[in-house]
Parts: C-alpha cells; structure tokens; sequence
C-alpha cells in the first residue's frame, strides 16, 4: 500500500490532543486566510503528500455573517475550488486555483446574475490509469445534476488537472462525493463515495472500485443500513490484506456521532464496528489516519463549546477508542472542522481543516502539525 494513498481522507486529523497537553508537541499554522472571505470544508476536496511538499484543497467563497445557523457564506457571490501548497513540510503555503477544477455557478449566483448553467464537457478516459504514478493525484467531485459522480486527475503533483471523467451511478439513486480512496496497485483503486437514499436525500456510504486503471467500475458493498437520519463521508484506511476501516459521519434525529465499520474480504461486506465517537457536536465527518506505530486516529471537529478540534486513538484496529481529546479549543463558534491530514517522513502530522477564532469573522483553512 502506498502511503500517499491515504490521501484525502487518509489524513486523520491526528491530534496531539489524545496525549497529555503536557507532552503534546503541537504547531498552528495558517494555510489561507482573507480578510471578507471564507475558506471552508478540505475533507470534501483532498489532500495529497509527496515527502515534504503537501497539496490540500479548500472552497474560497464571500463571508456574508447575519444567521449564526448558517454557513457565513454568500453563495450568490461565487465561490472558488482552491487548492494550497507546502513545500516545507506544512509551515508555509502558497494558494491556487486550478481552471479545470472550478465549479459551475450555483442556483444561488445563477439567480442574482442570470448566468446560464454551464457544466464542463465530461470527457472519457483516453486510457487506463496508472495509479501508483509517483505525481499522481485524483479528485472526485459533484456531477452538478448528473446521476454519477466526476473525477480529475493530475499527472504532476496537483499542478495541471485533466477532467471531469464520468463515474457511472452504479445501481444508486446517484452520488455526493468527496474524496476518499485507496490504492491496491497499478490498475486497482477503491473508491468510498455517499450514495443518495432511495427518497434522494442524504445519505448511505458504499465502496466501488476499479481493476483496470478506471475504464470501468464496479459497486461494491453498501457501508451501513439506509436509516431515517443519515450516514455520510467514508474516510477510510487499509488494515492490510482485504481488510479496511472506515468512519462514517451519522446523524439520527437530532444526535450527532461518528460511526466505524469494518471490511475484512476488501470492501464487499461490511459490518459495524461500534461508536468511534459518540458526539461531535452539531456534526462534523472524521479524517482516519494508520499511525507508523499501527494506531488508527480519527481526527473531527466538535461544533459545540468548547469549539475546536477533537481527536480519538485506536490500538485495537477500531474494536475500542480513547477519550476524546482536544487538539484545540480556541474557536469562536461551530462552523469549523471538515479535516484531511498526511504524516511526514518524520512522523510528524500535518492535519488541514477550517476554523474561525475572536480575532475576526472570516473563516480560514487552517492547519495543525503536531508529533503523536
């Protein structure tokens, strides 16, 4: 398994937050921050580690504060898919903004400004993939309407992204994708995408894969029951062999938790593997990380007070988890979280995500490098 694999959801939230503060070795770093912007939600983009250099993509939109239960966002505005890169190792970045990776106006701007819909061409794969080419990054995306899901791929480290390639729907009411795969060799990729319910609302994880460099795919199991509630944003990791574990975000009525299952004949089958963390708040998905030393950690924001970033530990596989611990707790209010995080060749963590504090409204990405 290649470690850059874990990726975009591969990137657990590591928090030295799940060892005594005293102990913790812990650096915060701003990635992108603007005064009257909002940068917000890396899980739902990527992120992507070569050595020292680290990629992570983000949505830079308009603040518009006024409803403290919404997103502070003006969507009729327009808003941007970012990207922002480290080449040392995450202290300092460099914002930006791929042509190929820009979404369509939402109905929101469309309103304001009479703009027409226009969807990118959606383009067949001119070949198979190799997907342990060492430049190699992969993102996957809302079809806007489209019943599947896209994918862009890069060749160069993120730099250059070719794209959107259709990903068929697969026997599901469609999909709302984020980014979260795994790959098992040259021509072999898992996917974990959120499939639509049957009545069209979020929400219910499955797996699909490829075994020939992504001209063709396959669904494979559904992860977890369809529920009245929801069960969204897989983040998944390799336990070696056919095994895997993902976290899942769940919400039932007005509860709030994160939910773990496991695969043991390479994504097939799934069974529930308890509770990895039983309340987040108002809702926030996990980032799942395989530490050096075996550990899985899942990493999420806790969007109730205090506001910050939590983090659990397993040393059992995802059978049992620590105390939540808090890798911080300085926010000013709920709209944060949404991480991605890689280890470094020194087995530092570098965990992404969005956040907010008293020193001003804009929310900004924000990123933690810390030694577990």
């Amino acid at each position: 398994m290649h470690r850059r694999t874990f990726l975009a959801h591969s990137a657990a939230l590591l928090t030295a937050s799940a060892l005594p503060r005293a102990q913790a070795s812990v650096e915060h770093v701003t990635v992108w921050r603007e005064a009257g912007r909002y940068g917000g939600w890396p899980a739902n983009h990527g992120i992507w580690s070569w050595g020292d250099e680290i990629l992570v993509g983000f949505t830079a939109g308009v603040l518009k504060t006024g409803d403290p239960m919404r997103h502070p966002i003006d969507r009729s505005a327009g808003e941007a898919h970012a990207l922002a890169r480290s080449l040392d190792g995450g202290r300092t970045w460099t914002r930006e903004e791929p042509v190929a990776l820009q979404p369509p106006p939402r109905p929101e701007r469309r309103a304001v400004t009479g703009e027409p819909l226009r969807l990118p061409t959606v383009q067949a794969l001119p070949g198979p993939l190799d997907f342990t080419a060492p430049g190699l990054a992969l993102t996957f995306r809302t079809s806007h309407g489209a019943t599947g899901a896209w994918m862009f791929v890069s060749q160069d480290r993120g730099r250059r992204w070719a794209g959107p390639y259709q990903l068929p729907p697969l026997d599901t009411p469609g999909f709302d994708p984020r980014t979260d795969y795994l790959v098992l060799g040259p021509r072999t990729l898992l996917v974990f995408l959120t499939a639509f319910k049957t009545n069209g609302k979020e929400g219910r994880p499955l797996a699909i894969r490829t075994r020939d460099g992504g001209m063709t795919w396959e669904r494979l199991g559904w992860i977890g029951p369809e529920t009245d509630g929801f069960r969204i944003m897989p983040a998944t990791v390799s336990l070696g062999g056919d095994g895997l574990f993902t976290v899942i975000r769940r919400r039932d009525d007005t509860r709030h938790h994160l939910e773990g299952y496991r695969s043991r004949d390479g994504g097939a089958t799934w069974t529930a593997a308890g509770l990895v963390a039983a309340d987040t708040g108002r809702g926030n998905p996990a980032s799942l990380l395989r530490l050096p030393d075996g550990r899985l950690c899942a990493v999420y924001g806790f969007r109730a007070a205090p506001f910050g970033m939590h983090a659990v530990f397993s040393g059992d596989e995802g059978a049992t988890w620590s105390t939540p611990r808090p890798l911080r707790e300085d926010a000013a209010d709920w709209d944060l979280g949404y991480p991605r995080s890689v280890v470094r060749a020194d087995g530092r963590v570098v965990s992404a995500y969005y956040f907010n504090d008293a020193s001003g409204p804009e929310r900004y990405i924000a990123a933690t490098i810390w030694t577990p």
